[in-house]
């Protein structure tokens, strides 16, 4: 009896063969992006930087790591086909803005938001990073490279204490992480904006019992310095800076362990002393 043999690609030649495979797995790491109007390429050359988008895992990760709310207004540098700015108004109801460089990815973010729902909530500013105001963000967002990150590090510490900047991929050099965070092999990376502190500060109690010189040294968040009473000096113990406020603890000349919070406006502080249970308001200014 003769068995017809039905056609099976194991038949086709060895090389045709492997490049089919090849064909099929490059389909599936290389998913199709855009509209009926334009589709970029993965890795396609940008203005100092390559295509990537962060995957929607990520963009959700960054965002709540922020802490985004409603109340926030989100600037997303290099936003590509705008998937941060549509996630943050569309998931966390933040007004939300993306400034890309190339101009056909800035027209696809668009229309993406549109199509979306939340034209309203997103702007997209087809613009260079490095040239548009992005001060008013309360919320920045980076999938750049290290070089890049470097160059954008001292505008961003310039922005609003408490400011929050979240970044994929590359960290900012010297300038430490508040957080870290990983999904798979991917990190993300937040900052939090510090007031600057360094100085020589006056500090009192609002009742005339505690007077002080508060002299601080920062390096980014990191805090420290001493604090002379009724001339001893002695070092601050835990300082920090987070945002706009700055902690520390110290031991008094009586021996108890007292410890200030306070906001950080400008040259002025305004917080409150604590010694164990009780708290006093405590005032200061930036000599």
């Amino acid at each position: 009896m003769r068995v017809r043999h039905l056609p099976s690609t194991l038949w086709l030649p060895p090389l045709l063969c492997a490049a089919l495979l090849a064909a099929a797995a490059g389909a599936q790491d290389f998913p199709q992006y855009g509209d009926e109007l334009y589709r970029p390429r993965l890795r396609q050359p940008g203005k100092d930087v390559m295509w990537l988008p962060t995957p929607d895992a990520m963009v959700e990760r960054m965002l709540s790591m922020a802490k985004t709310t409603s109340a926030d207004v989100v600037y997303d540098l290099g936003a590509g086909d705008g998937r941060l700015p549509i996630a943050a108004a569309q998931r966390f109801g933040a007004t939300a803005v993306g400034i890309e460089y190339d101009r056909e990815l800035a027209s696809l973010a668009r229309r993406s938001a549109e199509r979306a729902g939340v034209a309203g909530k997103v702007t997209i500013i087809q613009g260079d990073i490095f040239k548009e105001d992005f001060s008013r963000a309360t919320v920045v967002t980076l999938y750049l490279l290290p070089d890049l990150n470097q160059q954008l590090r001292p505008q961003l510490l310039e922005m609003k204490p408490g400011t929050r900047v979240v970044s994929h991929a590359w960290d900012m050099g010297e300038w430490e992480p508040d957080a870290t965070q990983r999904i798979g092999e991917s990190e993300a990376f937040l900052w939090i904006v510090p007031a600057r502190v360094e100085g020589r500060w006056t500090i009192k109690d609002q009742g005339g019992f505690f007077a002080g010189e508060l002299a601080l040294s920062q390096r980014f968040q990191r805090v420290g310095g001493t604090l002379t009473l009724r001339g001893k000096a002695q070092p601050v113990l835990g300082a920090y800076v987070e945002g706009d406020i700055l902690g520390f603890t110290f031991v008094d000349l009586d021996g108890g362990i007292r410890s200030v919070r306070a906001r950080i406006s400008g040259g002025a502080l305004a917080g409150s002393l604590r010694f164990a249970s009780t708290l006093t308001p405590v005032t200061g200014e930036r000599q």
